[in-house]
């Protein structure tokens, strides 16, 4: 009998070691390396671009700052630019609470952009409903736009997103997305703003 106890024991030591594995987690997307600017808080360069109207996603995509122009602003200048729920979320990471975000329910054609610096994030053809309380995304608009790392806060190993661009906190990923990529980006309305195509405005 103890020695059944013992390798259930072992068992369960063995599952949570492999549960709390950040190589058991999706892998890191790859972010080049690359020059970083600094920036005032009022730089035009933060804010998304102002579209035309009508204007496809792939279109409106280069209208956005590149993918490899990093920014660096001090905590006091992020204050300057976001608000108080932005920067305890984006610069804090936070999150917000489930179903209170003003992108949930957004079916609107267009892209989604980090709300601290402009960066093109996600694209509405990638977003569904999860059923989980927050927008959700199956894979970002491009290679190297999205960062991840490990997120240990909570005493198991989750892998945070953030903007490649600033480094905003935009909320987690998890393995249980739907195909093609079987991934769930599950991010804080919050921390992005959305650029519709089909009136050329942000929301």
């Amino acid at each position: 009998m103890r020695r059944l106890i013992a390798i259930a024991a072992l068992s369960l030591l063995t599952l949570t070691a492999c549960e709390n594995n950040p190589a058991s987690r999706p892998a890191a997307t790859p972010v080049e390396a690359t020059s970083t600017r600094a920036l005032s808080a009022d730089d035009p360069s933060l804010e998304p671009p102002a579209l035309e109207k009508g204007v496809g996603i792939q279109s409106a995509l280069t209208q956005f700052v590149d993918a490899k122009d990093r920014v660096s602003l001090t905590p006091d200048e992020w204050k300057k630019r976001l608000d108080e729920k932005e920067f305890y979320i984006l610069r804090e990471e936070g999150t917000e609470r489930a179903f209170t975000g003003d992108l949930l329910d957004n079916k609107d054609t267009g892209i989604y952009a980090c709300a601290a610096c402009g960066a093109p994030l996600f694209s509405s053809e990638t977003k569904y409903e999860s059923g989980t309380g927050w927008p959700s995304f199956y894979t970002p608009i491009q290679e190297g736009r999205v960062g991840e790392e490990t997120d240990r806060k909570l005493g198991m190993a989750r892998t945070e997103v953030h903007c490649a661009r600033c480094g905003g906190h935009l909320g987690h990923v998890f393995p249980d997305g739907p195909d093609p990529t079987g991934l769930r980006y599950c991010i804080n309305s919050v921390s992005l703003d959305f650029v519709s195509t089909e009136d050329g405005g942000k929301k």
